[in-house]
């Protein structure tokens, strides 16, 4: 089938490779000429087949919204808006209205993967009217990671986001859990090889994860992560998921305390945060700060 594909960086340049190698065209489009297949929003929409659909691979927020509004003006009724990018599920519902209201459909679609997914394919969870997602469910085929499970059609418009939003939650935890026992471990004299303790994870304990092969990569890289800056950044999901947790009345202690060890780090050099920090980079190709830059 055709895509229209905007947003061409890290995630959305290797979503382009992906659904091309399973045999798809992809029309894609990015600020950045040197990436774009078409100079604009509107020759990206004239070079698609109706009924077409458009994959938003962009920034949360204004730059998310600005391009729905466009493609609002550019497509005919019956063609289909899917959103890609880490938007909250509260715009979903908004923009599902919105382009309802000119007989569009919207798909809402939460990707994990980062750096690997061009490898290892990229775990979806989409939300939207059924016949919506049917639509789109060839590209969610090409772009989920091969076997039974990857991808999910978690509800109606919003459930994807949502469910990403929960899953990076968790992340956040997960993270936080391996970050203090690595300080930890670091911190005693009787522990003499942290990273080959570590490494010992990697097979028959219940620990075992991807998050650890990631330590264990970063390890490999800066043994004691002595070049990094003890900084990291929150990509506001997890803030959204505490939010969540008190509208909804559940209690997330360990997602909640792993975000504040987020903010905490931007008050000190957190032995802890390297390591967060160094996680972030190693799946999601996130900028860390280095001891030399200040």
């Amino acid at each position: 089938m055709e895509l229209g594909l905007v947003g061409l960086g890290k995630m959305g340049g290797n979503m382009r490779e992906r659904i091309r190698r399973a045999g798809h065209t992809v029309i894609g489009y990015d600020r950045n000429p040197d990436l774009a297949d078409v100079p604009s929003l509107e020759a990206l929409v004239g070079k698609l087949k109706g009924p077409r659909v458009v994959w938003v691979m962009v920034p949360a927020g204004a730059a998310t919204q600005a391009t729905i509004d466009e493609l609002g003006e550019l497509l005919q009724p019956g063609d289909i808006v899917v959103d890609g990018g880490n938007s909250r599920w509260t715009d979903d519902e908004k923009h599902a209205e919105e382009l309802k209201a000119k007989g569009i459909g919207f798909v809402d679609c939460g990707v994990s993967g980062g750096v690997w997914g061009l490898q290892n394919g990229y775990a979806l969870m989409y939300g939207g009217d059924k016949d919506d997602v049917a639509k789109v469910q060839p590209i969610f085929d090409a772009l989920k990671p091969e076997g039974d499970f990857g991808s999910v059609h978690a509800g109606k418009v919003g459930a994807g986001h949502f469910a990403k939003m929960v899953h990076n939650g968790i992340e956040y935890a997960m993270m936080q859990a391996y970050a203090e026992g690595w300080e930890l471990l670091e911190k005693v004299d009787s522990v003499t090889d942290v990273r080959e303790v570590f490494r010992s994870w990697q097979e028959g304990t219940v620990i075992r994860s991807w998050l650890l092969d990631l330590a264990v990569n970063a390890l490999d890289d800066d043994e004691h992560l002595e070049k990094l800056r003890g900084f990291a950044q929150d990509s506001g999901e997890g803030r959204w998921t505490v939010e969540a947790a008190i509208d909804n009345a559940v209690p997330l202690p360990a997602i909640t305390a792993s975000l504040f060890a987020r903010f905490a780090s931007r008050q000190d050099d957190s032995p802890q945060m390297k390591m967060i920090a160094a996680l972030r980079n190693q799946f999601g190709g996130h900028a860390v700060e280095s001891k030399s830059e200040h």
